[in-house]
């Protein structure tokens, strides 16, 4: 299939054949795409949990609004943003940048001087809003990803963050949950499944101008 016929097989799955499991190789795939994933700045402020644990998945599903679909995946992935932000996030992706780069900090630092002061002028408040932005980015790179790999996922919003930070303990991380994603392989009976994708038409969504 080619990249438009793998995002036209993808849906999002409300159930998931519990006698099927990911490979090794896919998630390593997944982890790999995740941390792949552009970002504004390149700074990442995102961590993936991937959960391969029917005992927490039963837990989160009542947290899930009940949706059996924690559960039933393979696996499910959780994208999380730092609760508390600062400008240490900022010093260590400069201190991977020469690393990696090696460039001189003659280059560096007035960029580094305006990230540092972009961040010391925003409330914590503004900046979980900005991670959370990126972590909708991670999403969507996650869902291709998945579609062009043939691996099968449901994307949640409908969860209770709280709930699911304290299960898997996130403060103790400075994190706190914003996505879920379970991933697997769809079930032969999933009603969704052979359904036509209901999509607008192209000319009203997109705009060219010449």
């Amino acid at each position: 299939m080619n990249a438009i016929e793998s995002l036209q097989w993808r849906y999002a799955v409300k159930k998931f054949d519990t006698n099927k499991s990911l490979s090794t190789t896919q998630i390593e795939t997944l982890k790999e795409a995740f941390n792949l994933t552009a970002t504004s700045y390149g700074l990442q402020p995102l961590k993936l949990l991937v959960i391969k644990n029917k005992d927490i998945q039963k837990e989160l599903v009542s947290h899930s609004w009940n949706q059996p679909q924690v559960l039933e995946a393979s696996h499910v992935l959780i994208i999380c943003i730092p609760k508390e932000y600062s400008t240490n996030e900022v010093e260590k992706y400069f201190n991977l940048v020469q690393k990696i780069r090696a460039t001189p900090d003659a280059v560096i630092d007035p960029f580094k001087k305006f990230l540092t002061t972009e961040i010391e002028k925003k409330t914590q408040e503004e900046l979980l809003t900005w991670n959370k932005n990126q972590a909708y980015l991670a999403l969507g790179n996650l869902l291709t990803v998945c579609a062009l790999e043939k691996i099968d996922a449901c994307p949640m919003e409908g969860f209770i963050p709280e709930k699911y930070d304290e299960v898997l303990q996130l403060d103790q991380h400075n994190l706190t949950s914003v996505l879920v994603l379970p991933v697997g392989f769809r079930a032969e009976d999933d009603y969704m499944k052979d359904l036509k994708k209901v999509r607008k038409n192209i000319e009203d969504v997109v705009i060219d101008i010449s």
